[in-house]
């Protein structure tokens, strides 16, 4: 089995799991706070977050089966930029702002990267092309912010790693040579493989220490989402074409055999 084929499978469970504990998480709350202040994107409203609650938990566990995994893929970006847009884009209209980075460009990520790796059919064309121009855009506002916030994000990096500065650097240039790269289709798969493992870096370095430290709400939230980021670009290693443009890799897809990747 090719590696590239290894690292989407198990980037699809590592998905499927956070969006699972997302859904979990905004029930919880619920419950517990009669309002949802922990999962940023849904509103403070509990028949709404049962609803979204619910629909996180069905389609992440739906998305772990091939014969559902189109139409949860589909679901979950749908709620995804729902919540990011119409609930929380009017609240965070400052383009830069941390709440618009989190609030609004997260969701739109998630939504994104799962209607990319969603294979929808004979629309696949525009339909991967827009969902590609939604994370690259993302992508380098998050690049982009490493520089505008240099100092507060370099003194996030665990004081046992060298160099704060030159990795905050590092990374925010990395994501904005990504976001370039799912832009022009240009060298996109190992784009994907080099953004989910920076995710999947800040998971073990900064996030879970940092919810071991103190399991509050929040924390268990920037996990959560961290590991569906880190998962949703590691799904498309296997399944981007080995090709440098969108438009050649889709030609590629109809004249590739069966059974080829």
């Amino acid at each position: 089995m090719p590696w590239s084929t290894l690292i989407s499978r198990f980037g699809r469970v590592l998905f499927a799991l956070a969006i699972v504990a997302i859904g979990v998480e905004t029930l919880i709350c619920i419950y517990g706070h009669k309002v949802v202040p922990v999962i940023p994107w849904v509103p403070a409203l509990p028949s709404v977050a049962y609803l979204a609650g619910t629909i996180f938990i069905v389609c992440g566990v739906s998305l772990l089966f091939q014969r559902s995994h189109m139409l949860s893929s589909i679901a979950v970006g749908v709620v995804m930029l729902v919540c990011g847009l119409a609930f929380d884009l009017p609240r965070h209209p400052d383009l830069m702002s941390a709440p618009w980075r989190t609030n609004v460009l997260e969701p739109i990520v998630i939504g994104g990267l799962a209607w990319i790796g969603s294979g929808f059919g004979g629309v696949r064309g525009w339909f991967q092309r827009t969902s590609n121009y939604l994370v690259a855009f993302a992508l380098i506002v998050f690049g982009i912010a490493h520089f505008q916030v240099l100092t507060f994000i370099a003194n996030m990096v665990p004081r046992w790693i060298p160099w704060h500065v030159f990795w905050t650097v590092f990374f925010g240039t990395a994501f904005i040579a990504a976001g370039i790269s799912f832009t022009t289709g240009f060298l996109q798969r190992s784009a994907a493989l080099a953004v989910g493992l920076m995710f999947a870096l800040w998971t073990l370095t900064i996030h879970l220490p940092t919810l071991l430290a103190k399991q509050v709400p929040d924390n268990w939230s920037d996990l959560f989402i961290v590991v569906a980021l880190w998962g949703g670009f590691w799904i498309l290693v296997g399944d981007l074409p080995h090709t440098k443009t969108l438009d050649s890799g889709a030609n590629s897809n109809r004249t590739k055999p069966s059974g080829s990747r």
